[in-house]
């Protein structure tokens, strides 16, 4: 098939597509470079350097006839999403409808998209979070991303337009930049391979639910023969605070580094965990990496990428 990955050149977008591309399907790669990287673009991918927010996006899709979109391009940080709201809005919902109208118009059979449980779920009344739980988004980044899941509703009502949209947990995996609204594990890793100091934020006590990025992927591949629409998480079901990830980074690194804390950051998320029960059910899904397992396989890519620099 010939599919489009937006955001092809980062973290989770790059994986994706080397996992199509294996397969044997045909890759184009959309990527304005706000946040992903060329070095990530696999060799056989199709690369159009763009910006989703610009409407001409929909004459791009017109012109190439894409069977299936994946769209994990997107505007990330969660800081920058409640300093610009706009700046986010017309990112993350222009730019998703600017796909979508393109789709339609194209004959686009199938829409996955990224995502995110944590900022879409807010602070949990249970745990884990299923996707029936109430969307308490904290953020204009998880408004965004609850928001666009309704567009996709709507477009799949209306003009029949399939989709899968993929509720993330914290994905951490190789390719992981550090910069920026980076997932913590990469932070963590940066630091203590540069001898900095790292700083947890409070007591360190709030919890997160790590997904391995083979798995992220996995799940995408098996989204794109699932003949239903819907949304539905992709994590462990398994919480893991902030002070024990610390100490298992600081442990791989030798025990180098002091644990100092920070303080806590206003609004952060206390507790975060996704049932991952339907997709299971709907998709045979399920997280084969635990963190025990996938950490040192990160570690260990941050360490020779510090190598190769």
């Amino acid at each position: 098939m010939k599919i489009l990955v937006t955001g092809g050149a980062g973290f989770i977008g790059s994986h994706i597509a080397e996992a199509l591309l294996n397969q044997g399907h045909i890759v184009h790669i959309i990527d304005n470079f706000f946040s992903g990287f060329r070095h990530n673009v696999p060799a056989k991918a199709h690369l159009f350097e763009m910006d989703i927010s610009n409407p001409a996006v929909i004459n791009h899709l017109q012109n190439e006839k894409y069977e299936v979109i994946y769209h994990q391009a997107a505007q990330m940080d969660v800081r920058k999403s409640v300093a610009e709201p706009t700046f986010d809005t017309q990112m993350n919902i222009i730019g998703s409808i600017h796909l979508l109208e393109g789709a339609v118009k194209s004959g686009v059979k199938k829409f996955i998209f990224a995502s995110s449980g944590g900022a879409g779920y807010g602070e949990q009344e249970y745990f884990p979070a299923d996707e029936k739980h109430p969307m308490f988004p904290l953020s204009p980044y998880g408004i965004n991303k609850c928001t666009v899941e309704k567009y996709l509703f709507y477009y799949q009502q209306v003009f029949g337009l399939q989709y899968v949209s993929l509720r993330y947990a914290n994905v951490y995996g190789s390719r992981q930049s550090p910069h920026g609204e980076a997932g913590v594990i990469a932070i963590f890793a940066d630091r203590m391979i540069q001898g900095k100091q790292s700083f947890i934020n409070g007591d360190g006590l709030q919890t997160r639910d790590f997904v391995y990025v083979s798995d992220v992927v996995d799940a995408n591949m098996r989204a794109l023969n699932f003949a239903e629409s819907g949304c539905f998480n992709v994590g462990t079901g398994i919480e893991t605070n902030v002070v024990q990830l610390f100490q298992a980074i600081n442990a791989f690194f030798g025990n180098k580094t002091e644990e100092k804390h920070n303080p806590a950051k206003a609004g952060e998320q206390l507790r975060s965990v996704l049932s991952h029960k339907l997709i299971t059910e709907k998709m045979g899904w399920k997280p084969t990496v635990l963190l025990k397992e996938g950490l040192p396989l990160t570690l260990e890519w941050f360490v020779n990428k510090q190598k190769q620099s």
